[in-house]
């Protein structure tokens, strides 16, 4: 389907947390990580209309979500003050992720409007540019420029490409909101793990050290946790609610999805190491 003016279908891919550790605590309060981030194949969409007026809005409301706290709205004037021939634009959203749950939805949106726009009003700006500029949105922003799976350490900022296994995941989600900033002022949370290597992830490492909190502070959280591993190791990504697990094949991943109970949300997706924003850039 096309629409006069508009450039349509750009994705903003979730995300998974496959391992969290949190190794120190910086004097202005941000916490010191080590994380690896695997895109899955399920996304929200965004469509851009330039405007000659040069308002930057919203094309759709998105609930729960006010204009001044829009991550894409926020984007776009960021893009803007190093793009100062950059026109306006509308933008709408197709929401699939939920908010909320550790996928990385509000930063992935964030990060497909500078990718986007940076072609669309032809900033010019390098991958280099437009991620630093994510960080100022957000730790997880700068991930989604790039667009590939990632072993990530300091705030999120220190980003090398790692190539992962692709299985296929059973992503649940239960119905609460987790607050990530209720979950790392918390004063049990872990704040000294030790440093772990690439290879001591590859070999089985999977800690998060915002499960032992999460577990405690949200009990649906943990029911999924504990229902999971009925199947396969169940794993929390981020500071969650949205927990994971992996299996071999589709069919298993299917299989354990028609047992979910009926008060959670879930869905199967596979592992991506290349985000499908890539692509779509490329065809832009």
């Amino acid at each position: 389907m096309t629409e006069p003016g508009w450039s349509l279908d750009w994705p903003a891919p979730a995300k998974l947390n496959l391992m969290l550790r949190i190794v120190g605590r910086r004097a202005d309060g941000y916490h010191e990580l080590q994380t690896v981030f695997q895109f899955i194949d399920i996304a929200d969409r965004l469509d851009f209309r330039l405007r000659r007026d040069g308002r930057i809005l919203r094309a759709r409301d998105l609930p729960g979500v006010s204009p001044q706290d829009d991550l894409t709205l926020r984007a776009a004037r960021l893009l803007r003050t190093r793009c100062p021939g950059g026109e306006g634009v509308d933008i709408r959203i197709h929401k699939q992720l939920p908010m909320g749950g550790g996928l990385g939805g509000g930063s992935s949106d964030a990060a497909t409007v500078l990718v986007a726009m940076n072609r669309l009003w032809r900033c010019g700006l390098a991958d280099e540019d437009l991620a630093q500029l994510g960080l100022e949105l957000g730790a997880d922003v700068p991930i989604f420029v790039r667009g590939y799976a990632a072993w990530a350490e300091g705030v999120g900022e220190k980003i090398a490409p790692i190539e992962l296994a692709r299985p296929w995941y059973l992503v649940i989600a239960p119905p609460v909101h987790v607050s990530t900033a209720e979950i790392f002022q918390a004063p049990e949370l872990t704040r000294n793990s030790s440093t772990i290597t690439i290879r001591a992830f590859v070999a089985g490492d999977r800690k998060n050290d915002c499960l032992p909190v999460v577990r405690v502070r949200y009990p649906q959280v943990a029911a999924a946790i504990d229902w999971l591993d009925g199947f396969t190791k169940g794993q929390l990504t981020g500071t969650g609610g949205c927990v994971f697990g992996a299996f071999e094949s589709q069919a298993e991943a299917e299989g354990a999805l028609q047992q979910l109970p009926s008060e959670w949300r879930g869905f199967v997706a596979r592992g991506l190491n290349r985000s499908p924003l890539l692509d779509r850039l490329a065809e832009s």
